[in-house]
């Protein structure tokens, strides 16, 4: 019989619909041709080396000589820093406000086909390092209230350019959905005293039937009201609210648990399509005791149709503890464990 769940940390309800599900198998494609396909440089690829002058540079690593990591602002921007402050107009019922903020582009490796799941650590370490550096330096715009650390990997993911690249956003107001997020987490740290995320990760480690992988620093799992298959969040096991406090060592950390879980995806299902999202407080507010930071990694195997966009719940037609044993399952062929090795 189909289930209803609910995410007490986002307050989302999801339809587990076990007679509609999915064998964890069933979601796994042909392999991806596109590495074999793409080469590892492109002469109109504006990210490939050679082609520096066609972006505004913001940062890089290494600081001189051939770059690893490279941070640009992007061409065709959401926001854009000038403008001046924050304007906003009402009338009537319309309201607005001018579009100032920043939109830049972390550019992953000077290599044109290497894929997230195939880089190293170290390289996706310096995307989230870059990810941080950039989050310190701009929260200083006070018209900056919320950071959006995002990366699309394939078309239905909504990637534009082949090359590997993450992106963030700083936005002048905080979106309706992570006002909803805090509200959550607001009211049951009131309720109960104490984080809900600290919770809900105690009860995962606890239970461990939907964890996929960790480390000392950080717990990757399937949630117990996941709103699609083999969506993943990978939580910090120290509290901490904003993501821009997070010490080396945890940043380190992150880069190992989300690297493991993108080879999971990658050799478990083919290499879908996948976004993830880094979630953390907002800029100038004070959350640090009910706000947990973490990020979410979203494989693209389905698709939102008219009862998603009527109703603004999901239909999961893949079981989360299921798909978590099946990724738990998978193998590195590199040799190296992928994830912890939980009794099934």
């Amino acid at each position: 019989m189909p289930e209803l769940r609910q995410n007490l940390a986002t307050g989302e309800w999801v339809i587990i619909a076990d007679q509609r599900a999915k064998r964890p198998e069933e979601f796994r494609r042909p392999p991806n041709p596109r590495t074999a396909e793409v080469p590892d440089y492109t002469p109109t690829c504006p990210f490939c080396p050679g082609h520096e002058h066609q972006s505004e540079g913001l940062s890089q690593f290494p600081p001189e000589g051939p770059w690893l990591t490279r941070v640009v602002r992007n061409k065709f921007p959401a926001l854009e820093p000038e403008g001046g402050p924050r304007v906003h107009r009402v009338h009537g019922v319309q309201r607005q406000m001018s579009g100032v903020g920043h939109h830049e582009v972390v550019i992953e490796s000077p290599v044109h086909n290497q894929w997230p799941a195939l880089q190293t650590t170290a390289q996706i370490q310096r995307v989230l390092q870059a990810f941080q550096d950039r989050g310190l330096a701009l929260r200083h715009d006070g018209r900056v209230e919320q950071f959006v650390f995002f990366k699309n990997h394939g078309a239905t993911a909504g990637t534009s350019l082949v090359h590997p690249h993450a992106q963030l956003i700083a936005l002048p107001v905080v979106p309706t959905s992570h006002e909803q997020r805090i509200d959550s987490a607001w009211r049951y740290y009131d309720q109960h005293g104490e984080c809900v995320h600290c919770r809900m990760l105690r009860e995962e480690l606890a239970d461990g039937s939907r964890i996929v992988c960790e480390n000392e620093h950080f717990v990757s799992f399937i949630p117990f009201a996941a709103f699609s298959p083999f969506h993943m969040w990978i939580l910090p096991r120290q509290h901490r609210a904003d993501f821009l406090q997070a010490p080396p060592e945890e940043v380190a950390a992150l880069a190992d648990v989300l690297r493991r879980a993108m080879r999971k995806l990658y050799f478990g299902l083919g290499d879908p399509d996948f976004n993830y999202v880094l979630h953390s407080a907002p800029v100038r507010r004070r959350a640090a005791g009910f706000l947990h930071w973490y990020l979410s990694l979203i494989p693209r195997v389905t698709q939102a149709a008219g009862f998603e966009l009527g109703s603004g719940m999901y239909i999961n037609t893949a079981v989360p503890e299921a798909s978590a044993r099946f990724l738990r399952g998978i193998e590195d062929p590199e040799g190296r464990p992928l994830g912890c090795h939980l009794p099934d």
